[in-house]
């Protein structure tokens, strides 16, 4: 087995996930496999932590859990360890915006994952606007993209994002997700003038905001420190944008099949695809060195 590699950080969607939104067994038993020699192997994603816990829930695994693009970190027993929320007027300002603008939102929070009402009516509203503008457009896949959103686990709705103002909620995620790519355009440069907010995307039609000291990258150091092991003896895969500060933090990297050109490029190296088990090759091709 290899000396180098204690820590391996697999990203979930359109990583560790199949197109069935699933961890095929290939996966599952390259993890297992690698957590009983000794890896610590942690799921780093934009997901919330409670939505990863329900996904693993029948297949046994206890992993760290890196959510909401490194802004929250919890124990494998599920206990928060490593938390940084969005500044709450940032996060009120960008949210107003969203809401001016009718754009469908989520906001993930400790314990459930908050979007308005009638952001799903919107969608839909988009949907249609943008298959009659143009017709070749798969409705079909805008659909798959939009149940792929709702089928996350702890929704909670609202009537606006006044309701949390005079809350103590804290916000460790904002996803804006949008069937129009003028507006998703739009939507990415609006708020590079907010100092302490980093944004990035991980689907083709969404954008998110975090803390400037929240990112998979950054959690992963913290992790590694917390874990006693050095950066150069931990790796990670991955496949979207919001993958890059840990596939470039890690000492060794590996882009998905399906990743795009700018991921592949900043990767040592390229596994199969989420539905070739993409992450099970990676996983022993580590462990055979």
């Amino acid at each position: 087995m290899s000396k180098l590699v204690r820590l391996i950080a697999v990203d979930l969607d359109g990583t560790l996930l199949n197109e069935e939104n699933q961890i095929s067994q290939k996966n599952l038993e390259a993890i297992q496999y690698a957590q009983a020699n000794g890896v610590e192997v942690v799921i780093a994603t934009g997901r919330a932590h409670f939505d990863v816990q329900n996904l693993i829930k029948n297949t046994g695994l206890k992993t760290w859990i890196i959510g909401a693009n490194g802004a929250t970190i919890h124990q494998p027993g599920g206990e928060l360890f490593h938390s940084v929320p969005i500044n709450p007027d940032d996060a009120f300002h960008i949210l107003n915006w969203l809401e001016q603008e009718e754009y469908y939102y989520e906001i993930f929070s400790q314990d459930s994952i908050l979007s308005p009402q009638n952001g799903r009516e919107l969608l839909a509203i988009e949907m249609d606007r943008v298959k009659s503008a143009n017709p070749e457009v798969s409705i079909k896949q805008l659909k798959e993209a939009a149940e792929k959103q709702y089928s996350q686990t702890g929704f909670s709705f609202i009537t606006s994002y006044k309701e949390l103002c005079d809350t103590n909620v804290d916000v460790y995620n904002i996803l804006a997700f949008s069937f129009d790519e003028e507006k998703l355009k739009i939507g990415k440069t609006q708020f590079k003038q907010l100092k302490d907010i980093t944004m990035v995307t991980s689907a083709k039609h969404n954008f998110e905001f975090e803390h400037k000291s929240a990112s998979k990258g950054i959690a992963l150091e913290i992790l590694a420190n917390k874990l006693e092991l050095n950066l150069a003896d931990t790796a990670a895969v991955g496949d979207s944008n919001n993958d890059l500060s840990m596939l470039r933090m890690a000492g060794r990297s590996a882009a998905m099949g399906n990743a795009s050109k700018e991921i592949k490029d900043s990767c040592q190296e390229v596994t199969l695809t989420n539905i070739e088990d993409g992450v099970a090759h990676f996983i022993y091709s580590l462990l055979r060195e």
